[in-house]
């Protein structure tokens, strides 16, 4: 964690009002469901500090999340790997607990962080992960691994990738800027990859 404390504290929902629960709506609802329900996640609780822009963000989180067209293990990589450049302990501790449902091992989510020229990585996923680091690094996927992605990807499919490196690197850096601690059982990035 960059910070030890919030720089916005999460507001709790005993304490929200009409406008926080608006802000949430029923994409927050169903994110926090879908993600293992229990208390509501601090990134939530932070959001609806600006009930306008959590409203306009939850919609396309929850697009990015449980209804693109990447598959769910590849979709994780490519979080992992930009919460990983964006060094956000929250972004990366949370999408630790996210990627192993999606099937991601413990020595994957240790590659994912090691890059695409980690052992043990096919091609495939050494470009989708080179693709992640160059949109990280130059805000564009070069024509070779483009070229190599369309031979897996469709349009869709690369439209989607581009989006999630695209909001979860627009999110890490909200949450380390903000200073959103972990939830209660999300491990630490750098102990969980020590181990």
């Amino acid at each position: 964690m960059r910070l030890s404390e919030p720089r916005v504290p999460p507001l709790e929902p005993a304490d929200w009002g009409d406008q926080e629960r608006r802000g949430l709506g029923a994409e927050g609802a169903e994110l926090q469901a879908n993600l293992g329900g229990g208390e509501v996640f601090n990134v939530l609780k932070t959001m609806v500090h600006h009930p306008d822009l959590c409203a306009a963000w939850m919609g396309f989180s929850k697009h990015l999340l449980f209804d693109q067209t990447l598959p769910p293990r590849e979709r994780e990589m490519a979080i992992l790997r930009i919460g990983w450049l964006c060094q956000s302990g929250y972004e990366f501790g949370q999408h630790i607990l996210i990627s192993q449902k999606a099937g991601l091992t413990r020595e994957e989510i240790r590659a994912v962080a090691e890059g695409p020229d980690a052992p043990g990585w096919n091609d495939h996923e050494r470009t989708l992960l080179r693709a992640v680091d160059e949109l990280h690094g130059d805000a564009f996927i070069s024509d070779a691994v483009y070229r190599k992605l369309s031979a897996v990807y469709d349009t869709r499919q690369i439209m989607d990738l581009v989006f999630t490196v695209g909001q979860y690197n627009m999110l890490s850096m909200a949450l380390n800027t903000l200073g959103v601690q972990l939830d209660p059982g999300v491990p630490e990035y750098r102990e969980y990859l020590a181990l």
